[in-house]
């Protein structure tokens, strides 16, 4: 169920349709299991693929099978990238035949909320791959946009910030202080009503349960 205790099972339902209405491609799932299963028969055989960072698709252990099964994969969270290796990485998703990804929140009215650090992961979800493929666990739900907003500061980027190491003040008190320091991971955030006429096509994998961040 969503994290906000408010939000029900027919919040779920209208915001599947509300994203069915706004051109989104939609399928919900039950579990980790289903999800795994339907985004490995939505990746074309041989497609360069792009991950954004995402907890939900490193819970799934999807880029591993990626791997295996010979796909190029572009990672940037692999261990040991050299800052210009992880930024070429990042710009490899703009050029990705499919782009998968997570998403901050999804609010009722069908809307994708993010916030990015350097921005690749939103701008892949807006221009540049064919296909794009958004995973996300029903505790991404929530009532508007400022809920968005505020999930995005009290749950997302301080969880991030905590698993970054980031010496940011949220990483140790997994509060937001609406800082403005030089290492601070909120500086792109975006609102994605429908999906860009740059994207072929744009899936929404929702999995009913917690996942991620």
């Amino acid at each position: 169920m969503p994290e906000d205790e408010n939000l029900t099972q027919t919040d779920v339902q209208k915001a599947i349709k509300s994203l069915q209405k706004q051109g989104f491609e939609i399928v919900y799932v039950e579990d980790q299991a289903q999800a795994l299963s339907e985004l490995l028969s939505s990746v074309p055989v041989n497609a360069r693929v792009g991950i954004g960072g995402s907890a939900t698709i490193r819970e799934l252990g999807l880029v591993d099978i990626l791997i295996s099964k010979g796909h190029i994969v572009y990672d940037h969270w692999q261990e040991g990238l050299s800052p210009e290796k992880k930024l070429e990485m990042q710009k490899h998703h703009l050029s990705s035949d499919v782009f998968i990804t997570g998403t901050n929140a999804i609010t009722i009215k069908g809307q994708l909320v993010n916030t990015d650090h350097t921005g690749n992961r939103v701008a892949a979800m807006i221009c540049g791959p064919e296909k794009v493929i958004v995973v996300a666990g029903v505790n991404k739900i929530v009532p508007d946009l400022h809920a968005a907003v505020r999930r995005i500061k009290e749950v997302a980027a301080p969880e991030n910030c905590f698993r970054r190491k980031d010496p940011t003040p949220c990483a140790i008190t997994k509060k937001c202080h609406d800082c403005s320091a030089k290492v601070r991971l909120c500086r792109v955030t975006t609102i994605i009503d429908a999906p860009s006429r740059a994207i072929k096509e744009f899936k929404i994998i929702l999995i009913g349960k917690s996942m991620g961040y």
